[in-house]
């Protein structure tokens, strides 16, 4: 009941923390949009896109978040907690795609730069920079020591936003000083590298929540050995390891025991290392008695005479 209140208290913290940022992201895109079209800047504009993603991205965990607090009922036996593996999968093929576009759209201003009013950008990308650091640090949320997959998500568009920023800044300074328009672009380009790499990592640790895989510092090894070294478990077999949403591990085994032991007691000692040892709360076991040994079977054969 304790883990349970956390996990709630943790959820309702991670909804509080994305309202908020997501405030902040549509005020500052709206004004973000009209000073890029002022100033001709690839770069501001190309932020200005990926701040509507950032918002499109928040609300969704929103929505994402909220779905996943309703209780397992009817054929959701486990409620709707992968709805925010699905959010934090959309963010990673957002990211994917803006890049894409961003890339084909620098390489046609590398070709033929416009012309980029640089003081114009470099206020705009020193608000935007104040902007995400406020924003990312209310996601990453210093009060919880785990972010869900979710919220990782958004987080993450937040802050490549800031990185992005800080990249649009220095090619203002860059115009700025030396009439360098391509810097722009340049700045644009760095920007799609960072949003690629954001979203090989959603993509990837999202996918792996998706194909079941052990959850990321989880060995199924190193638990079965464990397993199998207590005193009374003769063998563990049929492992698994998998991970239902964010911060919700579980696992099964079919545990093999002597004859003749509590296997009852044993099932419960066993639950309780799981968890305290490698923080596995909901764990199903299968637990079975080994076979006692039969004696040979006997058979009389009589001779006629």
């Amino acid at each position: 009941m304790a883990h349970d209140h956390s996990h709630a208290h943790g959820r309702a913290a991670e909804r509080s923390a994305l309202k908020i940022a997501l405030a902040l992201i549509l005020a500052f895109m709206v004004f973000e949009v009209v000073v890029a079209v002022l100033a001709s800047s690839l770069a501001l504009l190309s932020d200005a896109a990926h701040m509507l993603t950032d918002a499109v991205a928040l609300a969704i965990s929103l929505v994402a978040a909220k779905l996943a607090t309703r209780p397992a009922q009817g054929s959701m036996t486990y409620g709707l907690g992968r709805a925010e593996i699905l959010s934090a999968q959309a963010n990673g093929v957002t990211l994917l795609v803006l890049s894409g576009l961003i890339i084909v759209d620098a390489i046609s201003r590398l070709i033929s730069p416009p012309t980029v009013r640089g003081g114009l950008v470099l206020v705009v990308a020193l608000v935007g920079i104040a902007v995400n650091l406020a924003a990312a640090r209310i996601l990453a949320g210093g009060e919880r020591p785990e972010r869900s997959l979710n919220v990782e998500g958004s987080y993450r568009h937040i802050l490549t936003d800031l990185y992005g920023f800080v990249a649009t800044a220095v090619a203002a300074i860059v115009i700025i000083a030396t009439g360098f328009s391509r810097a722009d672009a340049i700045a644009s380009l760095f920007i799609a590298a960072i949003m690629l790499y954001a979203a090989y990592g959603l993509l990837k640790a999202s996918g792996r929540v998706f194909m079941e895989a052990a959850p990321a510092g989880l060995d199924p090894n190193q638990i079965g050995r464990v397993l199998a070294a207590q005193p009374g478990v003769v063998e563990v077999h049929d492992l698994h390891v998998w991970e239902v949403t964010s911060g919700f591990p579980a696992l099964s085994a079919h545990v093999v025991v002597r004859a003749g032991d509590d296997c009852h007691k044993l099932r419960r000692t066993l639950q309780v290392l799981v968890e305290q040892q490698f923080g596995v709360g909901h764990t199903t076991l299968q637990v079975d008695h080994e076979l006692a040994a039969q004696p040979p079977l006997q058979i009389e054969v009589s001779q006629r005479e």
